[in-house]
């Protein structure tokens, strides 16, 4: 499928994103959202590849403070995912003028996905599929995300992301580090959310998942009514780049279900 770069100003800034697949097909939009240190660049192919099995034009977006998007102010209020689900993500939709459309979040983004669906009943919302989503805080988070300040600080983590995020590196990875570790997030606690869901659900795990338990799945089961659930061996927090088949192939049949 053909895509394109473009941006849209917001409330809050510019936002960057990529446009894969016909505008104005009337289809239902595949809406990506990316983790905690990620960009429109940062998803790689992922997103062509779901389009290109599903048929669907596809939205990949850079949320404020990542890649090429605005800067965000420092530090970010510890409801900085609540903001993008409830305030952000509608009105990029709005602006845009997407009506019909379908989630694909991933960490950050995937928590996002699930505080967006459960925010409000979306009539043109159809379904979501989270990869590694969180729906509260755990320790085995909290240790993980405190190595990756210690390479961010020590080691090259920096140098790294700022291929994908130049000048918004900083806001990238304090607006998410610094969050993550201030101790009154151990009390970050989403699942009333996860409680009002009434769209279908596919939840991705890793079995190596360095920043979540298998308690992240069994909780958004034992809530949404017909989650199906995903754990996959020989993988870790990203599912899209460990075991990259198998989530194309998990994904691309949900959304087949959820258009037929």
């Amino acid at each position: 499928m053909t895509a394109e770069y473009s941006a849209v100003e917001l409330s809050r800034g510019r936002v960057e994103y990529r446009w894969i697949g016909p505008r104005g097909s009337g289809l239902p939009v595949l809406v990506f959202l990316h983790e905690g240190l990620g960009c429109v660049a940062l998803w790689k192919d992922f997103p062509d590849r779901v389009a290109e099995a599903t048929g669907l034009p596809a939205l990949v977006y850079s949320r404020i403070g990542y890649g090429g998007s605005s800067p965000c102010a420092l530090p970010r209020p510890l409801t900085y995912m609540h903001e993008e689900g409830e305030q952000g993500l509608p009105e990029l939709l709005a602006a845009l003028g997407i009506r019909r459309h379908i989630l694909v979040g991933h960490s950050d983004g995937a928590s996002i996905s699930l505080i967006y669906a459960g925010a409000a009943q979306h009539q043109d919302l159809l379904g979501i599929a989270v990869m590694a989503p969180h729906s509260f805080c755990e320790e085995v988070s909290v240790a993980s995300i405190r190595a990756a300040n210690d390479a961010f600080t020590h080691g090259d983590l920096r140098v790294r992301l700022a291929k994908y995020h130049g000048a918004n590196v900083d806001c990238a990875f304090h607006g998410w580090c610094d969050g993550w570790l201030d101790p009154d997030f151990m009390r970050w606690n989403i699942e009333g959310y996860v409680d009002r869901i009434k769209v279908p659900v596919l939840v991705i795990q890793g079995e190596d998942d360095e920043y979540g338990t298998a308690a992240q799945v069994e909780s958004i089961a034992r809530r949404v009514a017909g989650a199906e659930t995903l754990m996959l061996p020989a993988c870790g927090h990203s599912p899209q780049r460990d075991q990259p088949e198998a989530t194309l192939d998990a994904i691309a049949g949900f959304i087949r279900k959820l258009t037929a």
